[in-house]
């Protein structure tokens, strides 16, 4: 293979998770800024590239791109890869290589004709129809890279990252159920990568699936259990499906590696309290209060979680904000006016 890579950069998923800081922790919003297959499946290393055994590959061209790629000078090493594209036009490596810099230098025009001419030479060529579907989907066409994804499963069905790719294009051109098909493959071929089950959860919330969505993303968080934000999205998901005491270890894990957080705080607050562990979702939601003091949700959880622990001054200061918040909320304005005046009591902190 020549524009492939091992499956997904863990590293690359954590960024873009940890990224998500909606203030409506919905499930479908939170697998919206998860990174796209295109973001993860990356292409070969220019030196792994060169590595095949062709004898365009052993022309000294090669050496010359590959310093001056090793010394900054882009410009120079995309020159030197055309100059071996045109001395070799039957090798469709050297149309790779070409294709390769080309695209790493965001020149996507000619990184596809270069492509096209490796496929003109080999039709099969499995590594340029995935060079295909990487650049064409840098370019926002989907519908382009869609032909060549499906070829490539073809060409080689164990190939994870091709399914992987496949799920998304399938996606991005509205084949919801071609794509959680395609999904539910990349993990059986590969179920340790936590970019296989990234995809898995989106398309499976694509097609209605919430509760195999959210079993996805919970086998993701177990392969990365030191990620804060995949743990908190796993959490926000029982919330959503109204799980809320399955949400507890989630959040609290999230807790523990993102301290300062307000939103898993919040949540955490909230499972606890629907748990039936007041006194510490109310530790957990005064701090979510205290790092976003303009967070209304955080009151209005606050507040029924001091009312419930029989702190009804407490619980009407906190009702009192969160209305100044959210003067829309109905829940809040009727509570306020149907509660009754607390019995006078000490303050707790």
């Amino acid at each position: 293979m020549t524009l492939r890579r091992a499956l997904i950069p863990v590293a690359l998923v954590f960024t873009a998770i940890a990224a998500v800081r909606a203030e409506d922790p919905a499930i479908d919003n939170l697998l919206k800024k998860l990174p796209p297959p295109e973001k993860l499946v990356k292409p070969r290393s220019v030196q792994r590239t060169v590595q095949q055994p062709d004898p365009a590959l052993k022309d000294p061209l090669v050496r010359q791109m590959l310093t001056e790629l090793a010394h900054g000078n882009v410009a120079t090493g995309l020159a030197n890869s055309r100059a071996l594209a045109g001395k070799y036009p039957k090798s469709a490596a050297a149309q790779e290589v070409h294709a390769l810099i080309a695209y790493l230098t965001r020149q996507f025009g000619e990184a596809s004709s270069a492509l096209h001419r490796a496929l003109e030479i080999q039709p099969k060529r499995e590594s340029a129809h995935l060079g295909m579907v990487i650049v064409e989907l840098a370019q926002k066409r989907p519908a382009a890279a869609l032909p060549h994804a499906r070829m490539v499963t073809e060409l080689e069905p164990r190939y994870a990252d091709g399914w992987l790719l496949l799920s998304g294009c399938e996606e991005q051109v509205g084949h919801r159920e071609q794509s959680a098909a395609a999904a539910r493959k990349a993990v059986q071929l590969a179920p340790s990568e936590l970019g296989a089950w990234v995809q898995l959860a989106r398309a499976e919330n694509r097609v209605g699936n919430s509760r195999a969505s959210l079993d996805a993303l919970t086998k993701a968080s177990e392969i990365a259990p030191d990620n804060a934000a995949l743990q908190a999205t796993v959490g926000f998901g029982y919330i959503n499906v109204n799980h809320s005491a399955d949400a507890v270890r989630p959040l609290s894990r999230a807790a523990q590696l993102a301290p300062r957080d307000y939103l898993i705080q919040s949540q955490l607050g909230y499972a606890l309290l629907q748990a039936g562990q007041t006194d510490q979702a109310i530790d957990h939601l005064r701090r979510g209060a205290s790092l976003k003091p303009s967070y209304g949700p955080v009151w209005e959880h606050l507040g029924f979680a001091y009312e419930k622990a029989g702190r009804y001054r407490e619980a009407r200061d906190a009702f009192q904000h969160a209305a100044r918040l959210m003067p829309t909320n109905k829940v809040v304005q009727a509570h306020l006016a149907g509660q009754r005046a607390p019995a006078p009591q000490p303050t707790r902190r």
